[in-house]
C-alpha cells in the first residue's frame, strides 16, 4: 500500500465518488448489488485531485511503458482522464467505446489510430473486468499492440484478474478496495458493524441481497 494509493483513497472518500452504505446497497450496471458504489466521473469537478491522478498515470507510464506511443480512453467514464494523461505526455488520444456508433462511419474507436502503434489504456473503474478487456481486443482488432491498461481504482475481484491473465494483458491500478476500506476504517467512515456486511458481500457479490 504506498502512499499515493493512500491519498487517492482519502480523495475518493473526501468527495464522495466512492460511497459506502451497508444499510441500502446500490445497483451496478452489471445487476450486482453492492454496499459500495464508485463514480469516478466526481474526480473531473476538483483540480487538485484531477491533478493528483493524472499526473500518477503520466508517472507510471513513463516509468513502466516508455515506448508508449499512444494513450486510449475507455468511454465514456475514463475519456477525460486519458485526454488529460495523454497532454500531458504529448501523446495521440483515441478512445474507445463499448459497441460501435449507429451512425456515420460505425467507429469503435475513436480518433486516428495509426497501425502497429503502442497504445496504453486508461480506465476509470475495474470489476470484473469484462468492458475493459473488451476494448483493449478492439485495440488489437486494428493490429495496434496494448501494452497495457491503467485504471484509477479496482475492486479487486478474481474474475478480473482471471479476465486481464486470460486476455494477456498487464493491470495497474492507482488505488483499490483493499486501501479504501483501510483508509475508510481508519477515518471512521465506517465502523466494525459495517465490515461486518461488505465482508459478506465481498464473499459472493454477484448473489448479494438477490
Amino acid at each position: 500500500m504506498n502512499d499515493i494509493s493512500k491519498q487517492i483513497a482519502n480523495s475518493l472518500l473526501q468527495i464522495k465518488a466512492v460511497k459506502i452504505n451497508p444499510h441500502r446497497y446500490f445497483v451496478w450496471a452489471s445487476g450486482w448489488n453492492s454496499p459500495i458504489y464508485c463514480d469516478n466521473r466526481k474526480i473531473l469537478s476538483y483540480p487538485e485531485i484531477r491533478k493528483l491522478i493524472y499526473t500518477a498515470f503520466a508517472e507510471k507510464i513513463k516509468k513502466m511503458y516508455p515506448d508508449c506511443e499512444v494513450i486510449a480512453g475507455v468511454a465514456t467514464g475514463a475519456i477525460a482522464h486519458g485526454v488529460l494523461v495523454a497532454e500531458i505526455l504529448h501523446k495521440p488520444f483515441v478512445y474507445v467505446r463499448s459497441a460501435p456508433k449507429l451512425h456515420g462511419m460505425g467507429n469503435v474507436i475513436e480518433g486516428e489510430l495509426t497501425e502497429n502503434s503502442k497504445v496504453v489504456v486508461i480506465e476509470d473503474l475495474i470489476s470484473t473486468g469484462a468492458s475493459s478487456i473488451a476494448a483493449v481486443e478492439a485495440i488489437r482488432n486494428v493490429n495496434c499492440e496494448t501494452l497495457g491498461m491503467l485504471a484509477i481504482f479496482s475492486y479487486e475481484f478474481d474474475a478480473a484478474t482471471k479476465n486481464f491473465e486470460a486476455a494477456n494483458c498487464d493491470l495497474t491500478t492507482l488505488c483499490d478496495y483493499s486501501t479504501l476500506l483501510n483508509e475508510a476504517i481508519k477515518s471512521g467512515y465506517i465502523n466494525a458493524e459495517d465490515m461486518e456486511t461488505i465482508n459478506d458481500w465481498r464473499k459472493s457479490p454477484e448473489t448479494w441481497k438477490k
